[in-house]
């Protein structure tokens, strides 16, 4: 299963789905190839955000290792589920499809729930990863 999480700038929450579905996934010895990505290119070559490195690391998840990209569409071709952040990635996405088979590959993370961007708001990180690991534990549940 290959699955790739993608939010606006690929700094905070989709960095932050990326490390916490892997993690999930290996502790359920599930053998998931898990990646994120952006929909904008500010940040592209570049670590995830510091809060979203520090979120992660008090859950004992490394994430700084990762490097932030942009959404290419041949990554249609390379996952197998797309899972978006918010309405906005989610339009953006499928804007971007190419067909059906594409569109059935993307969903929002959490549902029809949006995962809040926690950029402007330092108090948004701690709730956001909390958000971002209950989701990720049920599409385990779902797809395992």
């Amino acid at each position: 299963m290959k699955i790739l999480m993608v939010c606006l700038g690929n700094i905070c929450r989709s960095p932050l789905a990326h490390g916490i579905m892997e993690t999930l996934a290996k502790k359920q010895g599930l053998d998931w190839e898990v990646d994120s990505a952006g929909t904008g290119n500010w940040h592209v070559g570049e670590p995830p955000d510091r809060r979203s490195i520090r979120t992660a690391r008090a859950h004992g998840i490394d994430i700084s290792g990762q490097v932030c990209r942009l959404f290419r569409v041949s990554d249609f071709d390379t996952y197998d589920h797309i899972f978006v952040m918010d309405k906005n990635n989610l339009s953006d996405m499928l804007a971007m499809t190419r067909n059906k088979e594409d569109e059935q590959k993307v969903s929002l993370l959490l549902g029809e729930k949006i995962v809040p961007d926690p950029y402007y708001d330092d108090t948004l990180f701690e709730p956001v990863f909390n958000m971002i690991e209950q989701g990720c534990k049920e599409i385990i549940k779902d797809l395992s």
